[in-house]
């Protein structure tokens, strides 16, 4: 019997079907069948992954004891539960589904100590689970004085199996190993008979939402629709304020009102955007008109009023929280880098289920900003909060985390964020292209191959560093196909050229390119001057300042590039319109874009903490007052904190 571990490839029969493998939505993804990542920076953000933070995670997650947890609950053994909290058997499955993708590779060799890992988790698992499907090894350990489902606000029993759905679905579908599936199944029926329609536990749900996009994807790989219909109940529950919570608000558990009541994205943000994405899975494979309005709405909400400039979410480390709209601090931004991936996956899935550009636009900004600054440069180090300005005299004062180096830690008493980071890089070229509408799109412009229904297409692009994409049809068939490319909305003045013909494409949109052949080469060239951003006048945190962005990349300054004290400087519009971009090695895996040019700086009175304002100092004259030129470096604000632990800032002072 062959290792299910070992490598595969379309070519042997296995389907490979992406992470989200809608056929209800308007348009469906391309899978690592159909998609591979070549030299570009998420291509080199994959290789990292597979060679650095995979390695290093296995690692951690076995010095945590995480897979001793499982040992501890099989054949009546009494170890205790290692950990504090119940939900970290997740750590166990987030990694799981990241390395299912990474064996599917035929073209790489992954660490063994990685393939271990893979076959002795779910030997594991496969033990530990109880007769009736039951798999948790905090409730099943015999040093947790508490039983299965007595505490589902805080239990996490149902977001712990929705990542075991997760990793299952990946395994079936990247590798053909039906292992976890089988245990995925297990536990899913159990929980059909215990909360779904035609039980006692009509009100029962999780405190943590993530179960409900997982079950629906257990319904697209099985074809088994009570899935389908669980998550329908799961998303529908919440709002009646039942969550039985002592410690947060029913607000917390977005369990204040129904879900298509939701006036907008509120409490933890990870949970937010988990049960977002679930709701966007329902609504597409059940046409519910009231979701569909709901998410929409509730989208349309958040990008106006709650998103950073960096696309982070989440301005509260009280309660991991999304606040009040424009509450959105710098030195305080919680922006937690699992609310990141999940506002990529709802993203995602928003963007199949409607094909307008806009949604493409955000899951980029949060791609290559909120999400990547989680990760250091060598792999091995993370953020799980991704604040937009760090103080000099800033120490590490955050919650049960409040020790150990002051940047990026090498794991956490709570690592969600990690594993989490495994898996989604190991699934990026699942969120490259997708078909519909009679194109293939391509949404997220990076180096690859792409092969569907005839059609080969060759990307070379160095992008977001630069502008310049080439697209090479290296096969097509004889009736042609037509594609559709992304211009970002910030590529204004963009150009194409086609056939020697050439075009300006609107900002914001679709460029589409029909009847395409073998040989065609299309060019892209999407200028990336140096851009100033302010903010609305209610985001008072950010009132009197800009912050500059170049193409998808927002920048910020690290004390340590610039001899001014960072918190004098002064920039205006025309400042960054002059800002001319370097490439500099500022990381060590490789090659930076920096920009730098001639700002002011203006001195601080520090004679007193909140000066009276005359009519003469309100609004002073900058040539009257005193004022030099000094040379500003940026860097792209995902690279910042490679370095020593020093001053940063993404928005600058105006006045």
């Amino acid at each position: 019997m062959p290792n299910p571990t070992e490598a595969r490839s379309a070519a042997s029969g296995v389907t490979m079907r992406p992470a989200v493998a809608s056929t209800a939505s308007r348009f469906a993804s391309l899978g690592s069948a159909q998609v591979r990542l070549t030299d570009g920076l998420l291509g080199q953000w994959q290789h990292r992954n597979r060679e650095q933070t995979l390695v290093h995670s296995v690692e951690q997650l076995r010095l945590a004891g995480n897979l001793d947890n499982f040992r501890a609950v099989i054949d009546g053994a009494t170890e205790p539960y290692r950990g504090r909290y119940p939900f970290l058997d997740t750590d166990v499955y987030k990694t799981l589904e990241g390395i299912a993708y990474e064996l599917a590779r035929a073209e790489v060799d992954v660490e063994p100590s990685v393939r271990e890992f893979y076959d002795e988790a779910i030997d594991l698992m496969q033990q530990a689970q109880l007769a009736d499907g039951y798999l948790n090894t905090y409730f099943q350990a015999d040093s947790i004085d508490k039983t299965p489902w007595s505490d589902l606000a805080w239990g996490h029993e149902l977001y712990s199996l929705g990542h075991l759905i997760q990793a299952a679905v990946a395994a079936k579908r990247q590798l053909d190993d039906a292992r976890l599936l089988d245990i995925a199944v297990r536990f899913s029926d159990l929980v059909w008979q215990k909360f779904g329609p035609d039980t006692e536990e009509t009100l029962a749900f999780c405190g943590h939402p993530e179960v409900e996009l997982a079950l629906v994807e257990l319904y697209r790989e099985t074809d088994e629709r009570r899935y389908l219909d669980l998550a329908d109940l799961m998303v529908r529950r919440r709002g009646h304020q039942t969550i039985g919570s002592t410690i947060f608000t029913s607000e917390y558990f977005q369990d204040l009102v129904p879900f298509v009541n939701l006036d907008s994205v509120t409490g933890h943000a990870v949970r937010m955007m988990y049960l977002a994405s679930g709701a966007t899975d329902v609504a597409a494979e059940t046409g519910a008109d009231d979701l569909k309005a709901a998410v929409l709405h509730l989208w349309n909400d958040m990008v106006a009023s709650k998103l950073y400039i960096t696309g982070g979410l989440g301005s509260r480390h009280s309660d991991e929280a999304i606040g009040d709209r424009f509450e959105l601090p710098s030195e305080r931004a919680y922006n937690e880098t699992c609310a990141a991936i999940a506002l990529m996956q709802w993203a995602w899935r928003m963007l199949l289920n409607t094909g307008e550009a806009r949604f493409a636009d955000i899951f980029e900004i949060v791609q290559y900003n909120a999400f990547a600054v989680g990760l250091s440069d060598d792999g091995c180090a993370f953020f799980y909060d991704n604040p937009l300005q760090r103080r000099a005299d800033h120490m590490q004062r955050s919650g049960y985390e409040s020790d150990g180096p002051l940047l990026r830690r090498a794991w956490f008493g709570c690592p969600c964020c990690p594993p989490n980071i495994v898996r989604w890089v190991a699934e990026l070229q699942d969120h490259v292209a997708f078909v519909g509408d009679g194109a293939l799109h391509i949404a997220n412009l990076s180096a690859a191959e792409i092969s569907h229904d005839g059609l080969e297409l060759s990307i070379a692009t160095t992008y977001p560093w630069d502008g310049d994409i080439r697209i090479d049809v290296t096969a097509a068939p004889d009736a042609g196909r037509d594609i559709a490319v992304r211009i970002p909305a910030w590529a204004r003045g963009a150009i194409v050229l086609h056939r020697d013909a050439t075009s300006e494409a609107a900002a914001g949109s679709w460029v589409r390119l029909a009847d395409v052949a073998a040989g065609d080469s299309i060019r892209l060239t999407l200028p990336m001057p140096a851009r100033a951003h302010g903010a609305d006048p209610r985001v008072d945190a950010a009132r009197g300042s800009l912050a500059v962005a170049r193409g998808p990349l927002v920048y910020c300054a690290e004390q340590q590039d610039n001899a001014a004290d960072i918190d004098t400087i002064v920039a205006t519009p025309a400042d960054v319109r002059a800002l001319e971009p370097e490439r500099r090695d500022i990381v060590a895996s490789g090659p930076s874009v920096v920009l730098h040019g001639a700002v002011e700086t203006a001195a601080i009175d520090p004679a007193e903490l909140y000066p009276e304002l005359r009519d003469d100092t309100a609004h002073p004259d900058p040539a009257a007052r005193e004022a030099a030129r000094t040379h500003l470096t940026l860097v792209p604000y995902f690279q910042w904190g490679n370095r020593e632990a020093q001053a940063m800032r993404v928005w600058l002072r105006t006045v």
